[in-house]
């Protein structure tokens, strides 16, 4: 009895531990302001919040996607990206949040999807940007790097090496990872999946120093003309990077925000075609006056119908009232007549049937030739032009022909058609 109370208890411990899996509080993420934002959504993470599936199967590789959205909004920050490549890989939002969203939490609603057993699970990210002293570093370089992927360079131990390399060339006191974006976002092409193709990735960094010679290098006219070639610029800071990342120093961007001159485009006086600027809507009051449609309802139909019914009686005058409508209606008249007429006296015609389906009489033999085509006698393999050798029952009428004559004698045959004897020449008298 006490090992099933002990195995009750766990079973309800189990149940109170899920419930406060899927109930657990906000998480808290406190960026800063102009340096790169990476926040792994790990799939091992959620894992436990969906209840064991009954069934067998491996529950550790489920596959799991995960939905994520500014809470209120259907969609991230602008300054917020989202990637995963797999259902069965991590999820990763990144970002570099600016000085304008310091000091107001941005909540992400996070809602994971396990693919295999269709259940959900949400929890919200709270992110508290803050502000740092140093933003924004005053030079800024940006690298494009062909053989990486945006979601490989966002692993921690990559980002990491690359900037190691990045700091062992420039010699800066402070350098962050400003930004990362994926080369299809600045319109690149999709890579073909062969020899292990790149997406390829833009990586912005800044730091407090000038840049150095080895990058400034890239901006002599040599390398210019050999960029412009496409061909590759000779940099002598290039061997290290090559051991883990193919840089192209043709697409290197050296900004020094300190010599950038601010831009202000002032606004435009409005033409006469701008309306004014009134403020906020101020929406009407609900307390409207019903407005009665019943008489624009009323002048809509009447109007259309007053003119069609002045020229019903206008058209009426005119077909039964003046002569020439009245010559039109008996002229109708006489035609539809002539017409009924015609159509009785078709169908009280008697239709003849062809020569080629009566029985013919030959003359000589006395008998009686059935037609040339039966009853039976397939029609749609007939020629349309029949010749003496398609003539089945074709009979050859004796002539007689004396000697010292131009003439040969000529035969007749009796036909009856419908009853009626009828007299049609075989043959005529040929000259010879």
């Amino acid at each position: 009895m006490s090992t099933m109370s002990a195995a009750a208890v766990a079973v309800w411990l189990a149940s109170v531990v899920t419930i406060l899996s899927r109930a657990h509080a906000d998480r808290n993420v406190y960026p800063s302001a102009g340096v790169l934002f990476v926040h792994v959504l790990e799939r091992e993470y959620f894992k436990g919040e969906f209840p064991p599936y009954p069934k067998s199967g491996d529950a550790s590789n489920d596959p799991i996607t995960f939905n994520t959205n500014l809470m209120g909004y259907p969609d991230r920050p602008g300054w917020l990206r989202y990637i995963q490549r797999t259902p069965h890989s991590d999820g990763v939002l990144y970002g570099s949040p600016t000085g304008e969203h310091v000091g107001k939490p941005t909540i992400i609603e996070i809602t994971a999807y396990n693919r295999r057993t269709f259940e959900t699970a949400r929890h919200n990210l709270v992110i508290n940007i803050m502000a740092t002293e140093e933003f924004p570093l005053p030079y800024q370089a940006e690298f494009y790097i062909k053989n990486m992927n945006v979601e490989e360079m966002l692993a921690s131990e990559v980002l990491g090496d690359f900037l190691g390399a990045v700091k062992n060339v420039w010699q800066p006191e402070r350098l962050n990872a400003i930004n990362i974006t994926s080369a299809l976002d600045r319109g690149g092409r999709v890579p073909l999946p062969i020899n292990n193709l790149k997406e390829g990735v833009y990586v912005m960094v800044g730091a407090d120093v000038p840049f150095s010679s080895c990058l400034r290098e890239v901006e002599n006219p040599h390398n210019q003309l050999r960029c412009s070639q496409e061909m590759e610029p000779v940099i002598s800071c290039d061997k290290k990077f090559r051991a883990q990342f193919h840089i192209d120093w043709c697409k290197i961007s050296l900004v020094d925000i300190n010599k950038v001159v601010p831009v202000y485009i002032a606004r435009p006086d409005p033409g006469t075609g701008i309306l004014p600027e009134f403020g906020e809507y101020n929406p009407p009051s609900e307390s409207l006056k019903s407005r009665n449609f019943f008489t624009d309802f009323l002048v809509t139909l009447a109007v259309p119908a007053a003119v069609a019914l002045v020229l019903f009686f206008i058209l009426g005058y005119t077909m039964c009232c003046r002569r020439e409508g009245v010559i039109q209606l008996v002229h109708h008249s006489s035609i539809q007549k002539s017409t009924k007429e015609l159509r009785s006296m078709s169908k009280n015609r008697e239709i003849s049937w062809p020569l080629s389906t009566l029985p013919v009489f030959n003359p000589v033999s006395g008998e009686v030739v059935p037609p040339i085509h039966p009853d039976n006698y397939e029609t749609t393999s007939m020629p349309l032009m029949q010749t003496q050798t398609n003539l089945q029952n074709q009979i050859t009428i004796p002539q007689q022909r004396p000697s010292g004559d131009n003439y040969v004698m000529s035969t007749f045959r009796r036909l009856e058609v419908n009853g009626i004897p009828e007299e049609r020449k075989v043959a005529e008298a040929l000259n010879l």
